[in-house]
């Protein structure tokens, strides 16, 4: 079977399978978050907590909720990572240094999962199971939590309530990412991930040299790295390691995992609005951006320029060679274009255009489908500034699932889009200006630059990947980098839940002839074109002096 006909293959199979589940998970997450019944466990975790799953809370109410939840997360994670030397099994690793604690608590807070250390080597279990795994769950449960909040602004009236975040973070944990974490670890195992807890085992290798091979709860943290979009990896080699991803059956189902609910989601956004078809055509948008990725890196990568690579049969450096191009590339594009940051391969080492495409997918917002929870708002405040788009060409008050798109809605929903691409940008200049980040800098030219613009676009859209080729553990890198993280996590949040509760607090606007469809394919194709046009007027200055330049020069 020749390679290109494999990958058609995989990636078929893959969107059967993302097909099959999207309409009963869809479903079963619009039932949980619909409920009014709590579980045993959940009303054991409320009372412990203080909360009341039944209160309804206004948008400032659910704000709270969320900050005051996600920082103390952040202290609890960064004072485990201080302490790791005096806690039970630690193997003899040293504390994290204070801008690496930092650093490290912001990124798997805002759901990011940066790591600017190796895990086997850095991090003992204690921090990796009772803290790093645990964020995996609670701040991908944080972004359903607000996806959700804004879908209920869309679906209720003449009310400012959006649901209780605690009920919320409690049910999304326990009725969805626990049983689904559970399923896919057991999975992982019995096709070969590890899942122990002994002690560093030495080898002596071929070369006669002596390696250190660190065990830990790896399948289990597995699973919810790719299913809550996390892409945290137990080791430095990430979804590349063995035992991580021993095999091509695992590799095509952490694609899935990571996959699997941000597409789900707009199903749930439909049923909860009572329009499923409204959900058909987010998904839809999501769909071709994502398709359209996939085949641009995968053909830029077979079809890259050099004698050697085209020997090869592709740019095979750097790649995952248990798999090859094809899946290394679905697994990038699947990875960039969510919040995951996991990889099967090294960015580094894609070409400079197909490089350019994957820091385009997080440039959109992460959005096709993005992270869990966090793609389906993004991509509802983008659909929101299509109709104001929409509005303004035919001279008509732009409406949006019966709710009218005035100054204070579309002036949040600008504010939202403008925050990651400040930090992205100001980020990048400030490295490149400064000595402590051009220094940190192992390459020069429009490769050194897309690698540092990668950085703080990976950071400030909570994605976590890295093209690397720069030294990232230092205080200038570890502060800046876990300040955009922070903040391209928690000031979007504040404005789609402002937006949320002034979207609930309106009455409904009836359904006229003028109203635009927006469950329509011309609405989807409105969609897309959208998207692509804001962030291309964005970052094409920036990505014209990175990957393009490079491209353009091979």
């Amino acid at each position: 079977m020749s390679p290109v006909l494999a990958d058609v293959l995989m990636v078929t199979a893959l969107i059967g399978a993302l097909a099959l589940v999207h309409r009963p998970l869809g479903d079963y997450m619009a039932a949980v978050f619909e409920s009014r019944k709590h579980l045993r466990v959940e009303r054991w975790i409320y009372r412990s907590v203080g909360a009341d799953p039944d209160a309804e809370m206004r948008w400032p109410a659910y704000l709270r909720g969320v900050l005051v939840f996600s920082a103390v997360s952040v202290l609890f994670l960064y004072v485990l990572q201080r302490v790791q030397d005096k806690l039970p099994l630690s193997l003899g690793f040293k504390p994290i240094s204070p801008d690496q604690a930092f650093n490290t608590a912001a990124s798997f807070v805002s759901n990011t999962n940066w790591q600017s250390y190796s895990g086997e080597v850095a991090m003992s279990p204690p921090p990796q199971t009772a803290g790093l795994a645990v964020q995996n769950f609670v701040s991908a449960a944080v972004g359903i939590a607000v996806a959700v909040a804004l879908v209920r602004g869309f679906a209720r009236s003449r009310t400012g309530d959006l649901g209780n975040f605690w009920a919320d973070l409690v049910r999304c944990i326990v009725r969805i990412l626990i049983p689904l974490s559970v399923v896919a670890a057991v999975v992982l195992i019995a096709a070969g991930a590890i899942q122990n807890f002994g002690d560093i085992h030495t080898i002596t290798t071929l070369s006669g040299d002596k390696q250190a091979i660190s065990p830990g709860a790896v399948a289990s943290q597995e699973a919810i790295k790719d299913l809550g979009t996390n892409g945290g990896g137990y080791f430095n080699a990430n979804s590349a390691h063995p035992f991580e991803n021993p095999n091509g059956f695992t590799n095509l189902l952490e694609i899935f995992l990571l996959l699997v609910i941000p597409f789900s989601l707009p199903r749930t956004f439909g049923k909860m609005v009572g329009n499923v078809k409204q959900g058909y055509a987010i998904v839809a948008a999501m769909g071709i951006i994502w398709f359209a990725g996939v085949v641009a890196v995968t053909w830029l990568e077979y079809a890259h320029p050099g004698t050697a690579s085209q020997l090869a049969g592709g740019a095979m450096e750097g790649k995952e060679q248990r798999f090859g191009e094809g899946p290394s590339s679905v697994f990038a594009v699947s990875t960039t274009m969510t919040s995951t940051g996991s990889v099967n391969s090294f960015h580094d080492s894609f070409s400079g255009l197909s490089g350019g495409v994957l820091l385009l997918g997080m440039m959109l917002g992460e959005i096709a489908p993005g992270g869990t929870g966090s793609g389906l708002y993004g991509m509802l405040i983008m659909a929101i500034i299509a109709v104001f788009i929409a509005g303004l060409m035919v001279g008509r008050t732009p409406e949006y699932l019966g709710k009218k798109i005035g100054t204070r809605e579309i002036k949040l929903a600008a504010c939202y889009i403008l925050v990651t691409p400040a930090l992205v940008l100001i980020g990048a200049a400030l490295a490149m200006a400064l000595p402590d980040g051009k220094d940190a800098m192992t390459n020069i030219g429009a490769h050194g630059f897309s690698e540092v613009l990668y950085a703080y676009t990976s950071a400030s859209n909570n994605n976590g990947s890295a093209f690397a080729g720069f030294g990232a553990n230092t205080e200038f890198f570890n502060t800046t980098l876990g300040l955009c993280m922070v903040l391209g996590r928690f000031l979007p949040m504040v404005f789609v839940l402002a937006l949320a509760g002034s979207l609930a607090e309106q009455k409904p606007i009836p359904v006229t002839a003028g109203t635009l469809r927006t469950e329509k394919p011309m609405f989807t194709g409105l969609l897309v074109g959208a998207i692509l046009i804001i962030t291309g007027l964005t970052f094409f200055p920036a990505l014209a002096l990175g990957p393009l330049a490079e491209g353009l020069a091979s």
